[in-house]
């Protein structure tokens, strides 16, 4: 007879049928290193036989901690951030968390830190700091040691747990696209230099050009509005020898095809352009961009992953997540003119 217990099995059933002690399964789950990998193994083929998930949220109630957790975001309206606070929100409801949000200057780092120790007199749960630009990074260094604390889209260099989307790789697929149409040279319209962000997709957009072997030219700088796109945009139409354009996100691409119209330079006809983010829009314009599409539902589930696990008492695991976008071909891209 299956000595299972009715309803979703539970720690003990791992146990049981991997004939290891409850304690044994809570190293495995929390990936502690002094395990028999003989054991860790035993362990894990059982919570694949009874289809098994950890209770993060019992394992946080354990602790006396709050249900609250807390986000530390720039006070912003750009659409990425924004989108990646409400995946991140819906997935803290959906295993019975609740999120405060505080949204602060970039860069004024004494309002970070003040938000910072608001979360932490509120006792939350664990803290999570939506950190795209340097000033924001840094103030990390105010989190009190012993708080859960998972960073996104942060400074891939320090030791904090982190989790973002591949800026680089969903730079270098946008740019591949536009050489495999034919073009022997892709410009790029930035965003500002102290996003994160923006320079992982520089990074992408010219490791892309090197590996084709062909010529990399200077990016051109930008803010990350449709009015910057548009400005610069302008500039680039006057150049017959730019015919394609990789631009850091969908608001730029939006200015740059307003510019191309202005000057009489079709899309994709006498210009190609791609963006990056995938905005709602971006598949009604004239004509439809192609983009990149950053997974935001993914690292919002990764970020509350790796943060639950340390409100659990467990160590964080993996401290890096890295989520890899997706290109999304649409309208904007074509050869070039000969």
């Amino acid at each position: 007879m299956d000595n299972r217990t009715f309803g979703a099995p539970a720690m003990s059933d791992v146990a049981r049928l991997a004939g290891v002690s409850h304690q044994t399964v809570s190293r495995v789950l929390n990936r502690h290193p002094y395990v028999r990998e003989q054991t860790r193994l035993r362990v894990q083929a059982a919570i694949d036989q009874l289809g098994y998930r950890p209770n993060r949220v019992a394992r946080a109630l354990v602790t006396g901690r709050s249900q609250l957790i807390g986000v530390v975001a720039q006070n912003s309206t750009l659409y990425g951030p924004i989108s990646l606070l409400a995946a991140f929100e819906q997935a803290a409801a959906e295993v019975g968390f609740v999120v405060t949000a505080h949204r602060v200057n970039a860069s004024d780092r004494e309002s970070i830190a003040r938000a910072l120790e608001r979360h932490h007199e509120q006792r939350v749960a664990g803290i999570v700091v939506i950190a795209p630009t340097a000033s924001v990074s840094d103030a990390i260094d105010a989190v009190p040691p012993g708080v859960p604390l998972v960073v996104v889209d942060g400074d891939p260099e320090r030791p904090t747990p982190l989790v973002t989307a591949d800026q680089e790789a969903g730079a270098f697929a946008a740019t591949r696209h536009l050489v495999e149409a034919g073009h022997r040279a892709v410009w790029h319209v930035s965003g500002p230099p102290d996003w994160f962000d923006s320079a992982g997709r520089v990074r992408g957009w010219r490791a892309a050009l090197e590996a084709a072997g062909l010529p990399v030219p200077p990016p051109v700088p930008a803010d990350w509005s449709a009015a910057s796109g548009y400005r610069v945009g302008l500039e680039l139409a006057r150049d017959p020898e730019v015919t394609a354009v990789f631009a850091a996100n969908d608001h730029l691409a939006l200015g740059i095809l307003r510019a191309m119209s202005e000057r009489g330079r079709r899309v994709p006809q006498d210009v190609s352009v791609v963006g990056f983010d995938d905005v709602p829009e971006a598949g009604y314009l004239i004509p439809p961009l192609t983009t990149v599409r950053p997974d935001f539902a993914a690292v919002a589930r990764e970020t509350l992953d790796l943060l639950l696990a340390q409100v659990g008492g467990g160590e964080a695991g993996r401290q890096r997540r890295t989520i890899v976008p997706t290109l999304v071909e649409r309208g904007s891209v074509g050869p070039p003119r000969n």
